[in-house]
């Protein structure tokens, strides 16, 4: 299957995992809400009706957003790596996804726990990236062991669910071994590391130039409609706040605060869209390069011991073995 095939028929986890995380959300305000109207009429005391309906709304989004919607995350993964691997996916694909992730693992939190536990893992080696860069090079070594673990950082969400790929595709062994090899497989093929980072960064700058920068124009005509309101605004701005440089500049200025607040709403426009529907769809490339790479060498237990010594959380995983 091609990259594009794997893409369109995956697609709907995420959908589904966007219109959970809503209802998350709306949960969360709805129950703050009726706490405010019960505590209001019952007690009188709004406010602390107010704290109990945040209380149980968090309590609730967070369940939503750990169980549910990352259920269709590992749903996703999975026929994505199914797909890959055996080049072919069932008709049902959001109910095979769904049993493929109930069979591997005993509940989500589980697999959910594991995929903290991978991220942990390249966390703590990009900090050590940043300590060599200073012990070596001082404040201009330390700046580029930032700028590395940036880097590192940027695509570790994209490694993590690529790891977590590889424990689907060896069913056959223990979680925290699969783990093991796909986190070894990330430092043992630089050049695929080097793929990865190109289609990572290059999808993310094109989509956020296109979406973001879309979205900005459609909603600059609506922001410059009160004029009024960016002057009061930007007064009140110099006003309150002293400083140089572009940004101050744009905030003081009332012919440029409405471009700024399009910019603000294109950029979160983008941030909703893009993990939805280009994500999936940059990740399935990467995942293509990963799972390649590992099943042509299946790391062995003598490559464990390349990050038993760069990463605690990676070592205790390993005595999990």
């Amino acid at each position: 299957m091609t990259n594009g095939q794997i893409y369109r028929k995956t697609l709907g986890f995420s959908v589904r995992r966007l219109l959970w995380d809503v209802l998350a959300v709306v949960l969360f305000f709805a129950l703050s809400a009726v706490g405010f109207i019960i505590g209001d009429r019952i007690r009188e005391n709004g406010p602390i009706g107010l704290l109990i309906g945040a209380v149980i709304g968090l309590i609730a989004m967070i369940v939503i957003v750990r169980f549910v919607s990352y259920l269709f995350k590992a749903g996703q993964i999975a026929m994505m790596t199914r797909a890959i691997t055996e080049g072919e996916l069932p008709d049902d694909v959001i109910a095979e996804g769904k049993r493929t992730v109930r069979e591997r693992f005993v509940t989500v939190a589980v697999f959910y726990a594991l995929a903290n536990a991978v991220k942990g893992i390249f966390n703590q080696i990009g900090k050590g990236l940043t300590k060599v860069g200073q012990s070596i090079g001082g404040d201009t070594g330390g700046a580029v062991g930032n700028t590395v673990s940036s880097i590192l950082q940027t695509i570790v969400r994209y490694l993590c669910d690529c790891c977590l790929g590889w424990v689907f595709y060896r069913k056959e062994v223990k979680s925290a071994r699969a783990a093991c090899e796909g986190a070894v497989l990330f430092f043992r093929h630089g050049k695929t590391f080097v793929r990865n980072m190109g289609r990572v960064f290059g999808m993310g700058i094109a989509s956020f130039l296109v979406i973001g920068g879309v979205f900005t124009a459609v909603f600059y005509p609506i922001a410059a409609r009160y004029p009024e309101f960016y002057e009061s605004l930007a007064a009140a701005i110099a006003a309150e706040t002293e400083g140089e440089g572009w940004v101050y500049q744009l905030l003081q200025n009332p012919a440029t605060l409405p471009m700024v607040f399009a910019a603000v709403a294109g950029i979160i426009v983008w941030a909703i869209l893009h993990p939805v529907f280009v994500k999936p769809f940059v990740l399935t490339g990467v995942l293509r390069n990963y799972l390649e790479s590992g099943m042509n060498e299946i790391p062995s237990e003598d490559s464990f011991f390349l990050l038993d010594s760069r990463s605690p959380k990676f070592r205790k995983l390993h005595g999990q073995i």
